[in-house]
This record gives structure tokens, C-alpha cells and sequence, in this order.
């Protein structure tokens, strides 16, 4: 599982990067969904994001989910080439397939990479 040590985490699989405002799916949770072969943003810019607000909706082979925000902040921008390449959330989840930029993201209560792998470790039990 890749865990980037500069992120931080949510407990619904999101991730928030400080220094860019950018957020998505985890490794993890990208890895329990399997291929992915649809993505749906549901917020656009401007939008104002709160944490647990849903702001995507992905299908794959095996199952649907929502993505929640990560970050409270503006929405700043939205990725829109994942929903013509879908599959990003499986390559590269934390590079290409991010999802939402948000400005002055607030992240209280999100995990640290090491607190994340270790509550991933005991989902997995």
C-alpha cells in the first residue's frame, strides 16, 4: 500500500496534500474497489466544501462508493479528465487522479500516514 508520508488521511479512504489543496482516493481504498470504470465530481468551483461533504461518486467491477471531502475550503478547481479516463484512480491515485484543488483546506481531524496505515493494518484483521 502506498501511504505518501506528506498526506494526510481520513478514515472514509480520502487524502488531503496541505502544500497543494488537493485531494482523492487512497491507495487503499482504490485497491478495495478494484478497476475502476466510472468517476462522477459532484461539486464544482466556487463550491464551499465541508469535511464528510460528498463531492464524488465512483463505480467499479465490484462495487459503487462516494467520495468524501477530506478538507473543508472553496473548491479552487476540479479534475475533470477523470471521468473520461476513470482508471487514473487505479494508477495513480495520488498524483493524476486527484479529484478536487480546494483553497485554505482545513484538515482538524485527519490522520498522519503512520496513524492511516495502522488503522488500515486493523481493518484488515
Amino acid at each position: 500500500m502506498n501511504t505518501p508520508a506528506n498526506l494526510k488521511y481520513t478514515k472514509s479512504d480520502e487524502w488531503f496534500d496541505p502544500a497543494t489543496g488537493k485531494m482523492g482516493l487512497t491507495d487503499y481504498a482504490q485497491n478495495q474497489l478494484s478497476d475502476i470504470v466510472f468517476v462522477e465530481i459532484l461539486v464544482d468551483a466556487g463550491d464551499a466544501l465541508e469535511v464528510g461533504k460528498a463531492i464524488a461518486s465512483v463505480e467499479s467491477v465490484k462495487a459503487s462508493a462516494e467520495i468524501f471531502a477530506s478538507a473543508s475550503g472553496k473548491v479552487a478547481e476540479v479534475n475533470k479528465g477523470l471521468s473520461d479516463k476513470p482508471e487514473t484512480l487505479n494508477s495513480d491515485p495520488f498524483g493524476d487522479g486527484w479529484m478536487v484543488k480546494v483553497d485554505g483546506g482545513n484538515f482538524a481531524d485527519a490522520m498522519d500516514a503512520a496513524a492511516y496505515e495502522a488503522y488500515c493494518a486493523e481493518r484488515a484483521h
